[in-house]
């Protein structure tokens, strides 16, 4: 399999990873009875957490297979 096929589905598979952790930590924290606006923060903070997790987790990875 081509190697760049395989880099743009594991970014599409993070991507839609860290869309379902943002969506579901919006939702929890809506059913916490949060207001939209803190809802939706939580969510962009959940969402930049997982693509900084995958990045540092990307790096160290390189790092260690190079």
């Amino acid at each position: 399999m081509n190697h760049v096929a395989v880099v743009l589905l594991t970014a599409a598979l993070v991507i839609v990873l860290a869309l379902l952790v943002g969506a579901t930590a919006g939702v929890l924290a809506r059913l916490d009875g949060t207001t939209y606006p803190a809802a939706f923060a939580r969510a962009g903070a959940a969402f930049a957490a997982v693509l900084a997790l995958a990045a540092a987790i990307t790096g160290v990875l390189a790092q260690v297979l190079t």
